[in-house]
């Protein structure tokens, strides 16, 4: 019994360590989605431009639908009574008449500050009225855009009267 003790520690031992080594098999993880790859710089400038003829549209057609999808959550809106939260602008837009017989955007720039910020600049001509008011015939007008979540959204505008 003397003899076999000391053998069966020592080959508990060994088994132990032979154990103690083998690592466990896990599932590895599943590969992740290979990522969007990033818009160019040319992808990204036909999109501001297309989103920024589609808000235009929008107004033309009365549309609230495209500005609340296209303006950002913190946009800002520029005019002659002062800066308007994306709240407050599409109320006002709701509630004011405006006629738009015809727009026309001209001069387009967009000017990348960053991969994710960018403003359009550009002048628009325009037969409309607001409240019965004639709207200036030309304008120019800038817009700044941001990049969120791999989309471009308009997080401010501001127009000029044209001289």
């Amino acid at each position: 019994m003397t003899t076999r003790l000391p053998l069966v520690i020592v080959l508990t031992l060994v088994f132990a360590s032979f154990a103690h080594a083998q690592t466990t098999a896990t599932a590895s993880p599943s590969p992740s989605p290979a990522p969007k790859p990033a818009m160019s710089r040319a992808q990204s400038q036909r999109a501001i431009i297309a989103t920024e003829r589609k808000l235009w549209e929008a107004w033309k057609t009365k549309d609230m639908k495209v500005f609340k999808a296209n303006l950002s959550a913190d946009s800002l809106m520029i005019g002659d009574t002062g800066v308007s939260s994306k709240a407050d602008a599409l109320k006002e837009m709701e509630s004011m008449s405006c006629d738009v017989k015809s727009y026309g955007l001209s001069d387009i720039k967009v000017t990348f500050m960053n991969n994710d910020a960018a403003l359009i600049t550009y002048k628009a001509t325009q037969d409309a009225t607001c409240g019965g008011q004639a709207l200036p015939t030309a304008v120019w007008a800038t817009s700044a855009y941001v990049k969120r979540g791999g989309r471009w959204y308009a997080a401010s505008h501001q127009e000029t009267p044209a001289k």
